[in-house]
């Protein structure tokens, strides 16, 4: 195999994708030889901020596309694709904008990409091989996000909820939902639907021996 594979995960925020894709990787990269795999988020490409006062970063609409640099995104997967390296930007949750710092991806004979809209842009869309969307319930959705953000980006309850309620749950409707028709496997029961993941586990061992 000397062509890329690149596979899609889509699904809302806390839908389960990101568990479902690190499983993948993580359950694949030490047994497949060295370079085969790689993983990317699409979170890392949220748009800098840092020319932002706080109180503006605060108000952007996470949820919709104009709050990703896809074309950095886009970018990447076509240098990626042409077998090299790139270095994927790291977003600071606490600070709402982007870090310093890069994460270095190697080229791979498969690539895994997560994130909430992938399938909702055109562009992105004719890249991707394979395209899963993680079709969650939303109060478990939100249930898990109030959980993860609490926990983890330092976010109070009443911001988590008032979110939610501003543009989490209306930009899935307008931009998430529908792209889930985009998709070439639908997923439910969330990020560990076993059945789900030996299908990808497989799919991918396949285009390997190919």
């Amino acid at each position: 195999m000397t062509r890329t594979t690149i596979i899609a995960i889509a699904g809302a925020s806390a839908s389960g994708k990101s568990l479902f894709s690190q499983t993948i990787y993580n359950e694949l990269v030490n047994e497949l030889e060295p370079g085969a795999i790689a993983i990317i988020e699409e979170d890392a490409y949220y748009k800098d901020q840092s020319h932002l006062p706080m109180a503006h970063r605060t108000q952007t609409n996470y949820d919709h596309p104009d709050a990703f640099e896809h074309e950095l995104m886009l970018e990447h997967l076509t240098q990626l694709r042409s077998g090299n390296s790139v270095e994927v930007p790291t977003y600071d949750y606490a600070q709402h904008t982007r870090s310093d710092k890069t994460r270095r991806v190697p080229a791979a004979k498969i690539l895994i990409v997560e994130g909430i809209l992938l399938l909702s842009d055109k562009a992105l869309n004719k890249e991707f091989d394979i395209k899963v969307f993680i079709d969650t319930p939303l109060d478990i959705c939100l249930m898990r996000r109030m959980q993860r953000d609490m926990e983890q980006r330092g976010r109070t309850l009443q911001s988590v909820v008032e979110q939610y309620q501003a543009t989490v749950r209306p930009m899935f409707y307008q931009f998430i939902e529908p792209s889930k028709h985009n998709a070439d496997l639908v997923v439910t029961r969330g990020g560990m639907n076993r059945v789900a993941i030996d299908i990808i586990k497989s799919k991918i061992k396949y285009l390997l021996q190919e």
